[in-house]
Parts: C-alpha cells; structure tokens; sequence
C-alpha cells in the first residue's frame, strides 16, 4: 500500500498512568503495527476509566486506520474499557474478541473472563486488547491474517469472498 496509514495505541492503566515503566503492552503493540507499515506515535497512557474514552474519543477525532487499546478489559472495580468503547463505535465486530477469548483460554484459562470490544467508528477500526502481554499476543495473532482485509473491506474496496461473490460477511 503507497499511502502510510496511522495508528494509535491507548494503554488503560492506572498503574502505568503514574511509573510508563510498568506498562509492557504499549511498546509490543507500537512495534506490531509498525512491521505492518503503520505510522505510530508512542503509546498513549491513561488512567482506567473515563479517561480511556476521553482519549479514545479523541485519537478518533484524528480519523486514524487503526486504534489499540490494552488493558481496562477484565472484571476488576476499575476496568472500563469497553464501555468507555462501546459508545463510539459505529459497528461491532464480536467474532474478533470470540476468538481473542478462545485462541487465550487455550493456554490461560481467565481469557473467557475479557470483555473488550471490537469494531469501527467510522473508518478507524478499534479493538480492544487485555493489558497482559499473553493477552496483547493472542490479540496480534487474531489480527494478523484479517487487518488489512477488514480496513480494506470498511472503505469499500475489499473482496467479499474467495468467490468474488458479496456474502454478507
């Protein structure tokens, strides 16, 4: 692809928020996306809750191809990150967090327990990952075969089906 797509990474952790040298997600996903010629400013750390949305939203603003978050995604008091999510995305993408679940429990069984999110506000597409670097791992694994094909897909451009055929899906 000639033209250079933009990311942003959000790192949803109170802890991270205070000492960035807690944080070993950002910097991984950061370095992901670059290999997949992605332009990528460093990680953006927030603290759990609305200030995960307060960014979100904004990093949106900026219309960017993509958007990670990382951690805010379990069950703990203060983790919010989906539904700081859920309000700005135009479309969901379930089947991506089903398989984020199902790829993690395979060697962790709390994967089932992560609630994030994945999907579109407008053409940015957003997922959210858990704040674990097993968690980060499983997610760029079920990105890694469909990223670009959903990007291309959203504008429009993309093959609906080895048979060239729309299918719906």
């Amino acid at each position: 692809m000639s033209e250079q797509r933009s990311a942003v990474v959000i790192v949803a952790s109170t802890t991270a928020s205070v000492d960035s040298a807690a944080d070993a997600t950002g910097p991984a996903i950061r370095a992901w996306l670059e290999e997949r010629g992605f332009s990528v400013g460093m990680p953006v750390i927030v603290a759990d809750g609305p200030p995960v949305g307060e960014t979100l939203g904004a990093a949106l603003a900026e219309r960017p191809a993509v958007v990670l978050t990382t951690g805010g995604t379990g069950i703990a008091p203060d983790d919010g990150t989906p539904e700081q999510t859920e309000p700005l995305l135009d479309v969901q993408l379930p089947g991506l967090i089903e398989e984020l679940r199902r790829l993690g429990a395979e060697h962790t069984p709390t994967a089932v327990l992560t609630r994030g999110l994945a999907g579109f506000s407008g053409d940015s597409f957003v997922m959210n990952l858990p704040g674990s670097p097993g968690g980060v791992r499983d997610g760029l694994a079920v990105l890694e075969p469909v990223l670009d094909h959903l990007l291309e897909q959203r504008r429009g451009s993309g093959n609906h089906g080895a048979t060239g055929t729309r299918r719906g899906h």
